[in-house]
């Protein structure tokens, strides 16, 4: 009863902030990543932005981040830019080595983001393997490595937070979307495991399932009719943007979203 009582006392504002800790962001420079990365860079945690191949996305973003949130009594930086392929576990320990020495040791939040997609969305029976295998080996391979690792290194006194993230492709079961959508529903099972081995140590995970979103994987590939009959498809009557994502992270990264534990949760404006 004194628990819920403090609880049901806090400041809901205070509770929704993330001063002080460290968060990565695989993916972190894409359309919905940067999104994230400079939502929770907003709430105040220093954020490592995970990216692979051409580099000046992400460094844009951190030095957007860095330029928005400057401060004479803070001189460290708010984020960095820390190449990774998440497929490859030395990478992950080093992105994780990297965001602890830039940040001061502590990590507290993984955000797993980094994912792809056939945009030539092939049916099963015209799947390559090596179609098959590129989209596992980052998005359930990938996620895989990064979780371990954050199971291992994150602080177990309660902030520690894992947000992985599926797509609501694993209901809608679209056509096209055969490996991705598989590779999706493994992390979402890997996710909801996850949480139950940690008991005890007071680190969550949950999984962000996304629908049809702005961002140029949605667009790639796609004519403008194809897109235009995804848009009619929401109840909201648009896409989602990368903006409507990101404040379901910050809020399950924060101490208001730590009775949420175990969970998928979908965030597509009704279309699934």
């Amino acid at each position: 009863m004194a628990e819920s009582k403090s609880l049901d006392a806090a400041d809901p504002v205070a509770s929704m902030m993330l001063h002080g800790r460290v968060a990565i962001v695989t993916g972190g420079a894409g359309g919905i990543g940067s999104a994230v990365s400079k939502h929770l860079a907003s709430l105040g945690a220093r954020v490592a932005v995970a990216y692979i191949g051409d580099p000046s996305p992400a460094l844009e973003l951190v030095n957007d981040i860095n330029s928005t949130h400057a401060s004479e009594s803070q001189p460290q930086p708010r984020a960095i830019a820390v190449q990774a392929n998440v497929s490859d576990a030395s990478q992950v320990k080093a992105l994780f080595d990297a965001a602890a020495a830039a940040f001061g040791g502590e990590l507290h939040i993984l955000v797993t983001l980094a994912a792809v997609l056939d945009f030539s969305y092939p049916p099963l029976a015209e799947t390559s393997e090596a179609t098959y295998d590129a989209t596992f080996g980052t998005n359930a391979r990938g996620t895989f490595l990064c979780c371990r690792e954050a199971a291992n290194r994150l602080v177990r006194d309660g902030r520690g937070r894992i947000v992985t993230f599926s797509s609501s492709g694993v209901g809608s079961l679209r056509p096209g979307y055969t490996a991705y959508a598989a590779s999706k529903a493994a992390v979402e099972v890997m996710t909801k495991i996850l949480a139950r081995e940690l008991r005890g140590t007071g680190i969550t995970a949950n999984a962000v399932a996304p629908g049809s979103t702005a961002s140029p994987m949605f667009y790639t590939g796609k004519t403008k009719e194809e897109a235009e009959r995804y848009i009619a498809e929401a109840p909201l009557g648009r896409l989602g943007m990368p903006e409507d994502i990101a404040p379901l992270v910050g809020f399950l990264a924060s101490d208001a979203g730590h009775w949420v534990n175990a969970q998928v949760l979908r965030c597509n404006g009704g279309t699934i």
